[in-house]
């Protein structure tokens, strides 16, 4: 498989600085802007009130939270791809009911409590404390409120990981509530592998999976 130059980065502000910019389709943007399937399907049914998202992309979440009704705080590390979301945001009148912040969430703390949590595909090629980062999330839910963590179940095709033997294997939803350490009383109402099928850049139709977990504090 051929590597771009931002492959070779470690640092990861600079490879995620890079892959925002080196990977634009011609619609100014890597992603499709469309939220998640597997956060659409969870939160649905959710009352609005406030959420934060934790690796935001260039947005397609954050996006569609909004849409729903929710008052948002977008935090990623690259601000090239906040830029995308936040000129989206503009662009639909959203503008106003979602803060982006430009962090790096190996170091950065919330500093207030949501009424949803959510973190979707929060995976890296490069260092990234996963577990540590959820951990911090789980205390950012507000009493009855809720944390979703989405999450490959099995590496897409054209992963940097795909082809590799030694490559650490993907958390099933069981690891990730483990590795939670979540305190007494959390209830869980979603852990599951959910497959869907999309159309996959040159491939044609793919099936992938997807590791959902959904637990709300008491």
């Amino acid at each position: 498989m051929a590597h771009s130059s931002d492959d070779a980065l470690t640092d990861p502000a600079e490879f995620w600085e890079a892959r925002y910019l080196t990977h634009r389709g011609e619609n100014g943007s890597m992603w499709t802007g469309h939220v998640n399937a597997a956060v659409e399907r969870e939160v649905s049914g959710l009352t609005p009130g406030t959420a934060l998202e934790l690796g935001s992309g260039e947005g397609g979440d954050a996006l569609w939270l909004a849409a729903q009704g929710w008052s948002v705080t977008a935090v990623y590390i690259s601000s090239n791809a906040l830029a995308v979301g936040a000129a989206k945001a503009a662009e639909l009148g959203l503008a106003d009911r979602i803060t982006w912040v430009q962090a790096d969430l190996a170091t950065w703390h919330p500093s207030a409590e949501c009424d949803l949590v959510t973190s979707a595909f929060l995976h890296s090629p490069v260092e990234l404390p996963r577990e540590e980062i959820l951990r911090r999330a789980v205390t950012a839910v507000a009493p009855g409120g809720r944390l979703l963590v989405v999450g490959h179940g099995a590496f897409p095709p054209g992963a940097s990981h795909h082809d590799q033997e030694d490559a650490p294997p993907l958390p099933s939803p069981e690891e990730v509530l483990a590795a939670l350490e979540l305190p007494d009383g959390w209830v869980v109402e979603t852990s599951a592998f959910v497959d869907r099928e999309v159309e996959w850049r040159d491939q044609g139709t793919v099936t992938l999976t997807d590791s959902v977990l959904r637990v709300r504090r008491p």
